[in-house]
């Protein structure tokens, strides 16, 4: 009988050799389509043709795009919209969005009609310190790593000199260098904690040159410091990088107005403002909701954040660290009552930039700031941050008031059809028909079939 495991270690190499490709970066993107195509798609020319539909016509514009990564070999189209009537500090914004998902940019916008009434949004910058790590191993005296590290405090700040100048120039630059002990937590484990300003830029690239600077300074300097002992307690560096937990960049945003203002579907201002905050409450109890809650402010916050060419998923990973701060993720935003006044606010870490990466080199990117005004760092977190309550309002009034299905589904109409492949007449009496019907798949695909076989 057969060994199983040689049948399998042959199947294994036949799978290699048919399916694994050397030198793949080096094709061209026609070749690297039509490798695609005969092995992974099955020699489906529609496929093939679909990719190469969505190159645009501007070989030069498509010559960037396909830059932005490596092995691009189309692009990905999302829709882009803007959420108007945001009064945000007293002047009014149309603010770009990047989203698929129905209904966001319309509940955005609504609740932007809702807050323009009643003073708008109310914002402001906290503080705007980002950080920095490098990583240690250490397995000597505590003592004598804190006196190395304050004796040459000064020589790793100057070792950054030549990089800092620019940024420095515009208002940035190192702020503060601290050795942190952590071995409570991780045996041998340190850290040297770096803070910085990086004024419009997010910085991520200032700051991590930055950092492994410093660390091939550290490491320079301790190979010359008396206090170690050679080979078994030198510090080691295991890596620089910084963190995109940025609870020191930090927006505050919120919106107020008498509950008496609130009154609609068919509540009363005082019962909406109690449900509301009752909802919140909830977010902020369970994590089961809290998630979900937090969820619908990302709905606004990425749509900003793609839009403007800046990092969705740095900022998803630090907003959601931010949650968990307690030690145990809750509600990012606030409602309360005081006496006859409603608020609704939300601090947000938000590390953001205009100049720099995508916000340059991504066209696109480009009208978005040009739509804004043109934003400092600083202006953005506060769009961003405003996109975001705007967001969670509207979700959180559907879901005490009409639930979030009826407006959620109404928008997701269109793309039933056209996803049951509708034809515009059908389309326009679908409308009519599912205004007093309710919204399914099902109920969508079975209207689709009957109307166009009636027709």
């Amino acid at each position: 009988m057969p060994d199983k495991r040689l049948i399998f270690a042959t199947q294994a190499v036949s799978f290699m050799n048919d399916k694994s490709i050397n030198g793949f970066s080096k094709r061209s993107k026609a070749e690297k389509i039509n490798w695609l195509t005969e092995t992974f798609l099955n020699g489906d020319q529609e496929s093939a043709n679909l990719l190469r539909v969505y190159w645009h016509e501007d070989e030069q514009r498509q010559k960037r795009h396909d830059e932005f990564i490596e092995n691009a070999l189309t692009n990905f189209f999302l829709p882009f919209a803007v959420a108007p009537n945001f009064k945000i500090n007293g002047e009014f914004h149309a603010i770009p969005m990047v989203i698929e998902e129905s209904s966001v940019v319309a509940a955005a916008s609504n609740a932007a009609k809702f807050w323009a009434a009643r003073g708008g949004f109310q914002a402001r910058i906290i503080s705007r310190t980002k950080s920095g790590q490098i990583h240690l191993n250490y397995s000597g005296e505590s003592a004598v790593l804190n006196d190395f590290f304050e004796q040459h405090k000064q020589q790793l700040k100057q070792s950054i000199g030549p990089l800092s100048k620019g940024m420095e120039a515009r208002g940035g630059g190192l702020v503060s260098l601290e050795l942190v002990d952590q071995t409570a937590q991780l045996d041998d484990y340190y850290y040297i904690d770096a803070k910085f300003e990086t004024a419009d830029a997010m910085g991520a690239n200032y700051i991590n040159s930055c950092l492994e600077t410093m660390a091939a300074t550290l490491k320079s300097l301790a190979s010359n410091f008396s206090g170690f002992v050679p080979e078994t307690a030198t510090p080691e560096v295991v890596m620089s990088i910084l963190s995109n937990y940025v609870p020191e960049c930090l927006v505050e945003v919120k919106v107020t107005c008498p509950v008496s203002e609130l009154a609609q579907e068919g509540l009363s201002g005082s019962e909406f403002a109690n449900k509301f905050v009752r909802a919140v409450e909830i977010a902020h109890a369970n994590p089961l909701r809290g998630v979900t809650h937090n969820k619908g402010i990302m709905n606004g916050v990425d749509a900003v954040v793609l839009a403007t060419g800046n990092d969705f998923r740095a900022i998803e990973a630090g907003i959601h660290a931010f949650a968990s701060r307690s030690g145990q993720y809750c509600s990012l935003s606030t409602a309360k009552i005081t006496q006859d006044e409603f608020e609704f606010s939300m601090q947000l870490p938000l590390a953001l930039g205009t100049v720099g990466g995508l916000t340059k080199l991504h066209p696109m990117a480009g009208v978005s700031l040009s739509i804004l005004q043109n934003p400092s760092a600083e202006q953005l977190m506060m769009i961003v941050a405003c996109a975001g309550l705007a967001q969670n309002f509207a979700a959180v009034r559907s879901l005490i008031t009409t639930g979030i299905q009826k407006g959620h589904m109404k928008m997701h109409l269109l793309n039933l059809l056209s996803q049951y492949g509708a034809t515009e007449s059908t389309k326009s009496l679908a409308i009519e028909h599912f205004k007093t019907q309710p919204i399914s798949a099902r109920n969508v695909a079975e209207y689709v079939v009957k109307h166009q076989q009636d027709a």
